[in-house]
């Protein structure tokens, strides 16, 4: 095939459904690589909230309840 200016300045029309489909592609991969990553920063922010220590809470005193 001969390479003019017409095969790189003209690209062929896409189709609807190409046009669909490449939309859906790409979108997909986007939600996908943002699921990844939420799912890492949970990964982090857990193991770090499991690192913390766990500061002990005083027994609480309860009190009598009067009967009447």
């Amino acid at each position: 095939m001969t390479e003019t200016k017409d095969t790189f300045f003209k690209p062929e029309k896409l189709s609807p459904q190409a046009k669909a489909e490449q939309t859906t592609s790409v979108a997909k991969t986007i939600l996908a690589s943002e699921a990844a990553a939420r799912q890492k920063k949970t990964e982090k922010l857990r193991a770090l909230r499991l690192a913390q220590e766990v500061p002990e809470m005083p027994a609480k005193k309860v009190k009598a309840v009067k009967k009447r």
